[in-house]
């Protein structure tokens, strides 16, 4: 290939695959993601690896399953060590960037990007370590509750807008930069955004995008607790549902502000293709646009995360690149540890370089020209967090899906015949066998009991260094970001003048006109 292409890899959080109109949603307006999704792949069947946020990315970014490196919760440390795609990209050449929401936990804060352009959201300490050993009541240290559903609407600002404004201006910004420096490497931008997270309030240009009356309730209505399976009855009290009566108002509320949240992002989006546009690169840039994990936004009466049903684990996952076949859906099972391999290929063109560490996913980029006779259509998803006292594994395979827990009862649902999964087939004889090759296998290629000890052991550690490290002088982790005001604007310590230093930032550049009639000096 002649030029490695650019890549835009756009994040949100938390949001559900089934809200978008490229999933066949009807209601919700995302005219940007509509035309990423037009242009290349719709992956109709992609997972989080760990329906939690620093698990998920941690995963997603070194293509391992976060049991594997230790990513057990919202407090795990990203080791240093762990090689990502930024590290990777950045080895072929790649100029690399994030601005944006990651949740790296750890003193490294960069994980193989050279530039980091926003601080994160979220803590970068152990604080919000799981605990399994206090089983009083499910425990959840980031203090969940329902004030994002009972409280949720209109607002004129909030956290998540200011920092979602600066993620996105932060990203125009550097894009436009590295087009002025002239640099002529290819860019990997990673753009993060936190929408549409809970709590779910949105201002009034983006509320009033929908009528409520527009706005539909659940498919599947409140579940009443007796009647649902453990780790959903242990998940209720861990958001402390008990605590409030989530009316139907409160639900249409809750959805209307998601939706909003969601049209919010996609103008976001909008702001960075406009961007390739006028810097002359979308024609040579990959695409990529996904979640960290998806929102229950009140299906099964349940809502946000951290269980193992669909609208928790699946994801929305669009990827266009030049050359690609516009208008591609697969249906096949596939994750965000997929991506790593993905984008190496991409980069070059099918020629990646050799890892140097273990990689639990494959390419996606065979689906971009057609199929991939080869795919194994599977795909894992686990959960080591708040809500369980065990590790958990979620087993894709074709069109079935198991649950496995240490302790609860087995789930195994047919995503085809029963895309709601509400008919548990463990329940019935005619599954007895396929139950237990679901189960044979979970337990032979994953090994839930060595995990279950690395977890406890990781959460001792953990809890002990964060009460620890409060006493005394505390040393944040927490990202700050470092500009050089000295040089961003006009100095008089320059050695061009104000003219020309304005000039240097004009994009495209225009050379100095030459003088008509030059002074005699």
């Amino acid at each position: 290939m002649t030029k490695r292409p650019n890549i835009l890899f756009i994040q949100a959080d938390q949001l559900a695959a089934s809200v978008l109109a490229a999933y066949g949603n009807k209601v919700v307006k995302t005219p940007n993601l509509d035309r990423i999704a037009a242009q290349g792949a719709v992956f109709e069947n992609a997972h989080t690896p760990n329906p939690i946020c620093a698990s998920s990315r941690f995963a997603m970014m070194s293509g391992q399953y976060s049991s594997r490196i230790g990513a057990f919760d919202n407090a795990s440390e990203f080791p240093a060590a762990v090689p990502t795609f930024a590290h990777y990209l950045r080895s072929l050449g790649y100029a690399t960037c994030l601005s944006g929401k990651m949740h790296f936990v750890g003193p490294d804060q960069l994980h193989g990007f050279e530039e980091r352009v926003t601080t994160d959201i979220y803590p970068a300490d152990f604080g919000w370590t799981a605990d399994w050993e206090k089983k009083v009541e499910p425990y959840a240290p980031s203090q969940m509750s329902m004030r994002g559903v009972v409280e949720s609407g209109l607002c004129v600002r909030s956290l998540q807008m200011d920092y979602d404004d600066d993620v996105a201006n932060q990203s125009v910004q550097w894009l436009f930069d590295h087009a002025r420096r002239g640099d002529d490497r290819p860019f990997f931008l990673l753009s993060s955004f936190t929408h549409p997270h809970n709590p779910f309030t949105i201002s009034k240009e983006f509320w009033d995008l929908y009528d409520d009356a527009d706005i539909e309730m659940p498919t599947v209505p409140f579940i009443p607790l007796e009647g649902r399976d453990p780790w959903s009855q242990r998940y209720y009290k861990l958001i402390r549902q008990d605590e409030h009566i989530v009316t139907d108002a409160h639900i249409r509320s809750a959805r209307h502000a998601y939706y909003g949240m969601v049209s919010y992002l996609d103008s976001k989006v909008g702001m960075l293709l406009d961007t390739l546009e006028k810097t002359g690169v979308i024609d040579n840039t990959v695409i990529v646009f996904t979640a960290d994990h998806g929102d229950m936004i009140g299906e099964r009466g349940m809502w946000y995360k951290f269980n193992p049903y669909q609208n928790s684990i699946r994801v929305p996952l669009l990827i266009s690149a030049p050359g690609a076949k516009a208008g591609q859906r697969v249906g096949a099972n596939c994750g965000l540890v997929d991506l790593l391999p993905t984008l190496l290929d991409l980069a070059t063109d099918g020629n990646p370089p050799e890892l140097v560490d273990h990689c639990d996913g494959h390419s996606l980029a065979g689906w971009l020209h057609g199929t991939d006779e080869s795919w194994t259509d599977e795909a894992l998803i686990e959960f080591t967090s708040e809500g369980v006292y065990s590790p958990a594994f979620i087993l894709r395979k074709g069109k079935y899906k198991y649950v496995y827990c240490e302790g609860d009862p087995g789930m195994l649902f047919d995503m085809q015949s029963d895309p709601h999964e509400l008919r548990n087939l463990c329940r019935e004889a005619a599954f007895s066998d396929l139950s237990a090759q679901f189960v044979t296998e979970i337990e032979t290629r994953f090994k839930p009991s060595k995990v279950k000890r690395h977890v406890l052991a990781s959460q001792r550690r953990r809890l002990f260094l964060h009460s620890t490290l409060l006493k005394g002088i505390h040393t944040p982790w927490d990202f700050q970001v470092r500009k050089d005001g000295s040089k961003q604007y006009v100095r008089s310590s320059a050695t061009t003048s104000t003219t020309a230093t304005k000039a240097k930032a004009r994009f495209p550049f225009v050379p100095s006109a030459p003088l008509d009639t030059p002074r005699k000096s």
